[in-house]
């Protein structure tokens, strides 16, 4: 099995920041992608940012320019700077991983974080 463990979070004003950390723990062989999407007020899901094998990085186009998505050396952790938040910015954000649990051959599995909240509010 494998757990995700969000932390950060919470509230900031318009133009502030916050930081969001996702650390990812169990029987992991490799990590295919490792990021976060969001459900907002105007969207069920959107993506937000991801770091997929390779080191190759996407972002969603609501948030380019604004956050910035970084992994540790061991590849199990993501770590999403948010700056310049806006307003709609406000929603729970997902860690959501794509992982093989076996030596390839292997089909990559989903998983996905509880949520955490970030409101962006004066």
């Amino acid at each position: 099995q494998v757990q995700l463990a969000e932390s950060g979070g919470g509230l900031a004003q318009p133009e502030g920041s916050l930081r969001l950390s996702c650390a990812a723990s169990g029987n992991i062989f490799s990590v295919h992608a490792l990021g976060w999407y969001r459900r907002t007020a105007r969207k069920q899901r959107e993506f937000v940012a991801a770091v997929f094998s390779g080191d190759k990085i996407n972002y969603g186009d609501s948030v380019k320019g604004r956050f910035t998505i970084s992994r540790d050396l061991a590849n199990t952790s993501v770590h999403l700077q948010m700056d310049s938040l806006k307003p709609e910015d406000t929603g729970v954000y997902y860690c959501h991983a794509g992982v093989t649990i076996q030596p390839d051959p292997a089909p990559v599995k989903e998983y996905w974080g509880r949520g955490t909240q970030v409101t962006v509010s004066s």
